[in-house]
Parts: structure tokens; C-alpha cells; sequence
């Protein structure tokens, strides 16, 4: 096989045109093959020195994958196996990442719940299932939860709850506090601490109800009049949580 052309690519890569076919190769590959001191080379050397421009290719998007966010094994095997590379050539890319200290899942556990603690209103059983969805190893979880203290989930609790019962523009406290409970438990909290958390705060729905009040009077007033638009009055803001009795309070607020 006839090596015609090196042209010096951008980084660190060649084109080389053998046998009127261009490659783009790793100026590691022709260090090591020393090639640009060939003008030919036969078919078993380039298809060894295919495969370890591969390898080489592997590893270098990998590392270029890595330096974004740190990751797991299982996300970089992903990575690679969208790539179409080969198995054996994963293998040796995540050795070799292991090697050089790219790959690290204790140091991945420790970033991730620093991100997740700070950057997230995420809890800790979300935290656990996401860590498992990318292949950590569940008893390395498992000692890294038991390390952080139930403080921490408390006040991220308490400052959610705090954020939502300050923005809350239409909802009663009743049904603030079920969708306030819903959002952590699906955040990843334990039921029993958000409700020990919520029980504690006073909710002041006054303004509320007297804005979803006038909503409903000059939405129903158009239909209704007298009992009627007060029993139908009754029944929109029933529905929406509200419990009121007498709606001549909030007549003469107006």
C-alpha cells in the first residue's frame, strides 16, 4: 500500500491519503508507526494501525466527554457504544480511563451530590435512583447517604416549602399544602418529614380567597344573582380548597 500525502490536520491529527483514500490518523499513530518515514506499508501494518488509531479515538472523545461534567463507567460504555466502537476497544478505553484517574466512581459519587445538594431542590431518594440509573454501584450510594446529615434534607425541605407558601398567588392552604407534598415526594423526601415541616407553618390565605372570590363573582355574576350567585360562589371556591361559610366578609372588604 502506497503512502502518497500527509497533510498536518487541525489539533492533533494528519490526513493521509494511501492508495488515493484519505485517513484521518493521530500524530500518536504516526509517532509510533514512524510513517512519515514510509512510502509504503503492507495490509497487516495498516489494519493494526487502524485499530489503534481507534483506541486512540476512543479514549481522546472520551476524555473530551469527561471534561464537560465528570462520569460514570456505565455513561462513558453508553457514549461509546452510540459511537459504534467496538466492545473490546470500550473495554480498553475505560481501563485505560481508570488508569489515568479519568474514572473514578467514588470521586463522580462525591461531585454529584455536592451538585445535586446545591444546585438542586432534589431529595435523597431521587439522588439514590438517578445514581443507579447510571450504574454506581448501590453500596457506594448507600455509604455516601449515610454520611450526609438528615439536617440537610430538613432545610431543603423547609426552604422549599418557605419559596412556595411566599409565591403562592390562587391556591388554599389545603391544597397548597397536597401539591406542596406531592412536589417533594416526587423530588425524592420521605412523606413523614414533609409533613412534619409543613405542619409547623401558617398559612395565610386571606388575599387569596379574596381574589379567587372577586374571580368567581365576575365570572358568575353574568349568570347568577342573589342565593344562587352566592351558593355557586360557594361551590367554585369549595372546589378549589377554600372553606367559607359566610360570604358577606368578604362583601364588605370590596
Amino acid at each position: 500500500m502506497k503512502i502518497q500525502k500527509y497533510i498536518k490536520d487541525r489539533q492533533n491529527k494528519y490526513k493521509v491519503v494511501i492508495d488515493d483514500e484519505e485517513y484521518i490518523l493521530y500524530d500518536d499513530v504516526i509517532v509510533k508507526y514512524n510513517l512519515l518515514l514510509k512510502s509504503e506499508i503492507d495490509n497487516s501494518s495498516f489494519e493494526e494501525i487502524k485499530t489503534y488509531n481507534d483506541e486512540l479515538k476512543s479514549y481522546y472523545d472520551s476524555i473530551k466527554y469527561i471534561s464537560r461534567r465528570l462520569r460514570s463507567e456505565k455513561e462513558i460504555y453508553e457514549y461509546l457504544e452510540k459511537k459504534e466502537i467496538h466492545p473490546q476497544i470500550i473495554a480498553k478505553t475505560i481501563k485505560k480511563l481508570k488508569e489515568n484517574k479519568f474514572l473514578n466512581d467514588a470521586l463522580y459519587l462525591n461531585a454529584y451530590f455536592k451538585d445535586q445538594i446545591n444546585l438542586t431542590n432534589n431529595g435523597p431518594k431521587k439522588i439514590e435512583a438517578n445514581l443507579k440509573k447510571i450504574g454506581l454501584d448501590n453500596e457506594l450510594i448507600e455509604e455516601k447517604l449515610a454520611t450526609i446529615s438528615e439536617d440537610v434534607w430538613l432545610e431543603k425541605i423547609e426552604k422549599y416549602i418557605d419559596k412556595k407558601i411566599k409565591t403562592n398567588h390562587n391556591s388554599s392552604s389545603n391544597m397548597l399544602k397536597i401539591k406542596i407534598t406531592n412536589d417533594l415526594i416526587n423530588l425524592g423526601y420521605l412523606k413523614e418529614d414533609i409533613i412534619h415541616i409543613l405542619n409547623r407553618k401558617t398559612i395565610n390565605e386571606d388575599d387569596v380567597i379574596k381574589k379567587e372570590y372577586e374571580k368567581a363573582k365576575r365570572t358568575l355574576a353574568n349568570k347568577y344573582n342573589g342565593k344562587e350567585l352566592e351558593n355557586k360562589i360557594k361551590e367554585r371556591l369549595f372546589r378549589k380548597g377554600f372553606h367559607i361559610s359566610n360570604l358577606k366578609e368578604l362583601e364588605d372588604e370590596e
